[in-house]
């Protein structure tokens, strides 16, 4: 072969190399696209594509996340809305956790009152145990103040500054501040809250204020506020307005609560084993509605036995745990002294009552979502749809579209 038939043949294989290469990304450019809008559901900023030798493929969509932190008034007059929120915060983190795409939710709580009050502040950081931060809820009650200013300065600066947000794609960031009184100006070595909102503002942390009562002053700033942190301002009744809503299911599912206890091992360290054992007590003893909320989220976030750290049954069927690299103290006292043939099928016999518990669960959950749905189309229509619970969930289901969260 001469040296100008050479060079064409290199030219020629060159173009085809090219042509081939071209033709493979624009192929997977175009099944991008398809997926993309075939599935409203993913997260902004997923179409994304990585290059590998032959050819450009899709980048797998991240999850997405919901970061909440309540930023809470706990004083005297603010009895009402504590217990309230006490009943709806399993409804909350369910109707989060009800979007198109899965997504997770991750809650803290910042409890305010004042200088001179038993407390200033008390935090929860933001964690996915919800079960811990339901835990953290029943124990406040309301109390103190009286002065009429409260710490929201520090409330608010400790909200965002004290929380363990992430900076990850796909999430949608949120505070929402509820209080019925304005913050003191007067203190010395205070943060502002125009500073702290100002802040929320640079790091993608909506802040939404709602006001319960009339108070004038308390309206003023509370409108500032969001208006600042690209969040939404509502005002509802003193005691928040919270309407129970309970469905002809909730009392199957209260019992079903208590079969679904019945399965739990719990495992590891005194400390660990206490923990789970004080979840599945209180699980035992919530309210019919509240159990059944409760069950609804676990249902939509993997169908666990509950959420945080995992009981013994989850964990080895999820990997977790090694039943083989467990000490004998920190086996559940129902495993301790048993052969290891015994002590797996003890937990193959929970985990096949959980799956049956469980499967009935979803079909309940299922029906409940229908009768929710028109109850709350109803009240919307007879515009009674004015709680907390109904401010919050229209902030969340308006705001997070921004990120791709879709309802």
């Amino acid at each position: 072969m001469n040296e100008t038939t050479s060079e064409s043949t290199r030219t020629t294989l060159t173009r085809h190399r090219a042509s081939k290469f071209a033709l493979l990304l624009l192929l997977a450019i175009a099944t991008a696209m398809v997926a993309h809008a075939t599935s409203p559901t993913r997260p902004k900023g997923d179409l994304k594509v990585r290059i590998t030798d032959d050819v450009m493929i899709p980048a797998p969509a991240t999850k997405s996340r919901i970061e909440a932190v309540f930023v809470l008034d706990t004083t005297g007059s603010m009895a009402g809305l504590i217990e309230g929120a006490k009943q709806k915060i399993w409804t909350l983190a369910s109707e989060m956790a009800n979007a198109q795409n899965e997504t997770e939710i991750r809650m803290g709580l910042v409890a305010y009152r004042d200088r001179g009050d038993q407390y200033v502040t008390r935090r929860f950081d933001l964690s996915s145990d919800l079960d811990a931060m339901y835990a953290e809820l029943t124990s406040f009650s309301a109390g103190g103040g009286g002065d009429g200013p409260e710490s929201v300065n520090q409330a608010l600066h400790e909200a965002l500054n004290d929380m363990s947000w992430t900076s990850d794609e796909g999430v949608y960031r949120v505070v929402f501040l509820v209080g019925d009184a304005p913050p003191h100006m007067d203190y010395e070595q205070d943060v502002p809250y125009t500073q702290s909102v100002a802040l929320a503002a640079k790091r993608g942390i909506v802040v939404n204020a709602i006001q319960c009562g009339q108070n004038v002053q308390t309206a003023s700033i509370w409108k500032k506020i969001a208006g600042l942190a690209q969040g939404e301002y509502a005002a509802i009744a003193q005691d928040g307005a919270m309407v129970a809503m309970a469905t002809p299911v909730d009392e199957e599912l209260a019992e079903l609560n208590v079969a679904l206890a019945d399965t739990a091992l719990t495992w590891g360290a005194d400390a660990d084993r206490s923990e789970l054992k004080d979840k599945v007590a209180r699980s035992r003893r919530a309210p019919a509605a509240v159990a059944a909320s409760r069950l609804s989220f676990l249902a939509r976030s993997g169908g666990k036995l509950n959420s945080g750290r995992l009981d013994l049954v989850d964990a080895v069927e999820s990997g977790e745990a090694d039943l083989e690299a467990l000490a004998e103290e920190e086996l559940p006292e129902e495993l301790r002294g048993l052969a290891r043939d015994k002590q797996e099928a003890v937990i193959a016999e929970r985990a096949e009552k959980r799956k049956l518990v469980q499967a009935r669960i979803s079909e309940l959950v299922k029906k409940r979502d229908v009768y929710l749905v028109a109850e709350r189309e109803k009240r919307k229509v007879e515009g009674a749809d004015d709680g907390f619970d109904d401010k919050v969930l229209d902030a969340v289901k308006e705001q997070a579209a921004s990120v791709g969260i879709l309802y």
